[in-house]
């Protein structure tokens, strides 16, 4: 076990507190994130597991949804499908894939933080965010 200033790191685990980290995930971002508290829907197959989307851009997605054992399958690269409405009434269905993913994270680790990538991003949605930009 090592020790960062006053967090203990376990072998094995991301550093979260390493700027350095934090620093490179962010110089990698095509377009600046807008903070948003959105519900969705993951869809995988027949079956929706209910998500909440963090931040969003033009291109990508920062989603949080409590960890259960069948979210091993979270990792990056993978193709993920997402619902969720703009206005009532008004779905909008997005391809993504997973660019990174964290599992269990702090401070209870019941949650799991997942950033996707949009995958031609529909123009309703760009324009939505585009809205939210304003």
């Amino acid at each position: 076990m090592h020790f960062l200033g006053q967090h203990e790191i376990h072998p094995g685990t991301v550093d979260l507190f390493n700027k350095n980290i934090y620093n490179r995930r962010m110089e990698k971002r095509v377009a600046h994130r807008i903070k948003v508290k959105l519900n969705a829907e993951r869809i995988s197959g027949n079956q929706k597991y209910g998500v909440f989307i963090e931040n969003i851009s033009e291109k990508g997605i920062h989603l949080i949804t409590t960890h259960t054992k069948s979210h091993a399958e979270y990792f990056p690269g993978k193709d993920v499908d997402l619902k969720f409405y703009l206005h009532p009434g008004k779905p909008v269905n997005l391809r993504c894939k997973i660019r990174w993913a964290c599992t269990k994270i702090p401070p209870n680790g019941m949650t799991d933080s997942i950033g996707l990538e949009i995958i031609d991003p529909p123009e309703q949605y760009i324009e939505f965010v585009k809205t939210l930009s304003l």
